[in-house]
């Protein structure tokens, strides 16, 4: 297995996690449909390179490490409402 590929897909599949969990939540099935297409193009991708099981265990550690962000930084920042912006000079 190659350590450099765990890496790249570890990376991949962590970004795709962290846009999911940091969406808005009335946008959240929205981006869900789409990240789950991209996270079967890329383990499609993974299975027809034959690297199935670095994608397996890249997606275990991305999950891991969704977790942990989750649990050290996201439950107390939680996700903002986009209904909330104010933009500074604006006149109404």
């Amino acid at each position: 297995m190659d350590w450099g590929t765990v890496l790249v897909l570890v990376i991949w599949l962590s970004a795709l996690l962290l846009i999911w969990q940091r969406a808005e939540v009335k946008r959240r099935r929205a981006v869900t449909i789409l990240l789950l297409f991209v996270g079967f193009l890329t383990w499609y991708w993974a299975d027809f390179r034959g690297l199935a099981s670095a994608f397996w265990l890249a997606l275990v550690l991305s999950l891991i490490g969704s977790f942990l962000f989750w649990l050290l930084i996201g439950r107390y920042n939680p996700v903002g409402s986009s209904d909330d912006i104010q933009v500074i000079g604006m006149d109404d």
